[in-house]
């Protein structure tokens, strides 16, 4: 479980540390099977191979690239959690 959230107490580092491994070995738990990887294949085709039209405007245009960059951390929070040596996925 992870602990409430505080403004005014920054997390030490090994904490920090630790609960960002935990993230990374939950995301590539969530995402390691069949149903995650289609998960996976819908989330790229509604962001990263979704473009818009000349029409778009800025707010647009930051929102997909706002839902790309999420894409593309949740892909780096599971490459991690696979490839990580203290951990079977």
């Amino acid at each position: 479980m992870t602990r409430a959230f505080d403004p005014n107490r920054a997390p030490d580092a090994e904490s920090a540390a630790a609960e960002r491994r935990a993230a990374e070995i939950a995301f590539a738990r969530c995402f390691g099977g069949p149903d995650g990887e289609r998960a996976l294949a819908h989330l790229a085709r509604v962001t990263v191979e979704r473009t818009l039209g000349p029409d778009a405007d800025a707010a647009a245009l930051r929102d997909l690239e706002g839902q790309r960059r999420l894409y593309h951390a949740i892909c780096g929070l599971i490459e991690r959690g696979r490839t990580a040596p203290d951990v079977r996925v």
